[in-house]
């Protein structure tokens, strides 16, 4: 194969929030870290080529978007997920979350109702109670092994509490659901009924598994675009969340200068340039790295629920439609979920993350990260393995 994805690259010692800092979050020092979403493998190399020359230049001062730039995003935009876009709405930020704080700041006052759908990416909760809103949870619910959306409940709580943004998270992070577009819709109807604000998070948006298919939130309707913000990101997809770049297209002019102020409070102005170079290189030359990364993931996927069929067959894999992150339950045990946590941490010495870390939803289960080599894999599933 032209990329490896089976080479082992030690990534000890390198500032590794995954490695490095387990003894300080108190896990054992010898723990095999599959938790954060991010992968073990080193980037498409034509990225480390762009990164590369433009170390060789020398000079890192402060730095802007060009055409070409602009020109890369549209066409992958367009390519991949048929989404037709125009550079005037876009907003760069430091990251996802930061454009999160940033959207609950410029489209609620303190106090006001913020919506999201547990089990969901933690953060989102942080983001809500840093920034003194009132966090409102509607539960998404299991059914024939796949989570789905409580519409009824959805739409009660946001009446209830007059919820005025919803932080939506597609594909979702754990529950590893890609949305379809009737589904969206729905939601899109209900915000819009009750003048509810939808912030999109859609960072996982290039890891989607056939036959599912991505939609981008604001290609619903003129409506759903006019009321929405739709964040993205190279980060996930090519493994350069550490550089600190990320995209918000919003379409409302309006709403666009809200955020943009906001985020401009913070003190950040010129975006990073090295996540500026990499995410262009990403977009116009990492189509082929990231097909063959696809391969892998989807080779790892089978691995697992290979492995947990003939060696762990109580632990049952909620089918990932999208994301390297799977969502594994342990209920069959019959552990408490503090029980679960300290064998897979302190016998098993693996370190996941914590279901009920995404919410109360998620007791007795765990999310995987499959996106490292497959011999990593295997030694984390045997040691659960062991010890179950």
């Amino acid at each position: 194969m032209k990329y490896d994805f089976n080479k082992i690259t030690d990534r000890r010692g390198t500032n590794a929030v995954k490695l490095d800092l387990a003894v300080a979050r108190g896990k054992p020092a010898d723990v095999l870290p599959l938790w954060v979403a991010d992968m073990d493998f080193p980037t498409a190399p034509e990225i480390l080529a762009a990164l590369h020359k433009k170390v060789d230049h020398g000079i890192f001062g402060y730095s802007a978007p060009d055409a070409a730039f602009f020109d890369a995003v549209k066409k992958w935009q367009k390519e991949e997920h048929d989404f037709e876009v125009d550079s005037r709405w876009i907003v760069t930020t430091p990251g996802v979350v930061f454009a999160i704080s940033c959207a609950i700041k410029a489209f609620t006052d303190e106090g006001d109702s913020v919506l999201i759908q547990t089990p969901v990416y933690y953060p989102f909760k942080n983001m809500i109670e840093q920034n003194n809103r009132h966090l409102v949870t509607s539960s998404l619910f299991e059914k024939d092994g796949k989570w789905q959306i409580d519409f009824n409940d959805f739409e009660d709580k946001i009446i209830k509490n007059d919820v005025k943004l919803f932080i939506l998270c597609s594909p979702h992070n754990p529950v590893s659901r890609v949305w379809t577009r009737e589904e969206l819709l729905r939601l899109s109807e209900i915000c819009l009924r009750h003048n509810v604000f939808v912030f999109s998070d859609e960072i996982h948006n290039d890891f989607v598994y056939a036959p599912n298919k991505h939609t981008v939130y604001s290609t619903l309707s003129k409506e759903a675009a006019w009321n929405s913000v739709v964040a993205t990101s190279a980060s996930k997809t090519f493994n350069l969340a550490g550089l600190q770049f990320s995209l918000n297209f919003i379409q409302n002019p309006d709403l666009k200068k809200r955020f943009h102020d906001e985020r401009n409070k913070t003190g950040y102005d010129e975006p990073s340039l090295m996540g500026l170079v990499a995410t262009q290189a990403a977009y116009e030359h990492g189509k082929e790295w990231l097909s063959a990364l696809k391969q892998h993931l989807v080779a790892n996927r089978e691995f697992v629920r290979s492995f947990l069929k003939n060696n762990l067959p109580k632990v049952r894999l909620i089918e990932p439609e999208g994301t390297y992150l799977l969502w594994l339950d342990f209920s069959a045990y019959g552990y408490t979920d503090s029980e679960l946590d300290d064998i897979i941490v302190n016998k098993a010495k693996l370190w996941l993350d914590r279901g009920t870390m995404f919410g109360k939803e998620g007791e007795f289960y765990q999310r995987i990260n499959i996106a490292t080599p497959q011999p990593l894999l295997k030694e984390a599933l045997e040691r659960l393995q062991r010890v179950l």
